[in-house]
């Protein structure tokens, strides 16, 4: 009986996503990924090529440039990697309109820190400090059919239509490595 009890507490003890030292207060939904941990906190949304070399556009680049957030509770840049978007997609695009600014973010921090050097940052979202409501980071896909509108004709999910993905697999075939190397892989492992 003791044992039983001794697991049950255990178990109900056991949170669903690691408890970071961000994770009071956040409200972020799990996505099930290995070393993922919640994180809500404030910082100012940097460019990270700017941060990292001192190349800075006013505007961060404008959604095309890696962004980052500078948290305020230690002065570590934090490397935003995707919104909350099913693909690997969109951080940069949510945050630059937030460039330059300090805003609260809730998401998670994923990242087996025993394989890697940190972990990245999958941005849920976003709340300027001067706002009461919080922003959703989930328009990368509608953002990329507005500055695509021709791909509308087209079937398929948006990387099988983006014009830069088309262009750069027509120049270095699909595994990058040249289209000699991908027709003999494709006869060798498909044919």
């Amino acid at each position: 009986m003791i044992l039983r009890t001794a697991a049950i507490a255990a178990l109900l003890a056991t949170p669903v996503l690691a408890e970071g030292a961000f994770s009071e207060g956040s409200k972020a939904k799990g996505w099930g990924v290995a070393g993922e941990e919640k994180a809500l906190f404030t910082g100012k949304v940097v460019d990270i090529l700017c941060e990292l070399t001192g190349d800075c556009p006013a505007d961060c680049g404008a959604g095309d440039r890696q962004m980052g957030i500078v948290r305020d509770a230690d002065n570590v840049l934090v490397l935003a990697s995707k919104n909350s978007q099913p693909a690997f997609t969109g951080a940069a695009r949510e945050l630059a309109p937030f460039c330059g600014q300090t805003v609260e973010v809730d998401g998670n921090l994923v990242g087996d820190t025993d394989l890697t050097p940190a972990k990245f940052y999958q941005i849920q979202t976003i709340r300027p400090l001067d706002a009461e409501a919080v922003v959703k980071a989930n328009t990368w896909t509608k953002v990329w059919a507005q500055l695509n509108p021709e791909a509308k004709e087209v079937k398929g999910p948006w990387f099988r239509k983006d014009p830069k993905i088309n262009a750069l697999i027509a120049e270095s075939g699909y595994l990058g490595l040249g289209l000699e190397t991908d027709a003999e892989f494709i006869d060798e492992w498909f044919e």
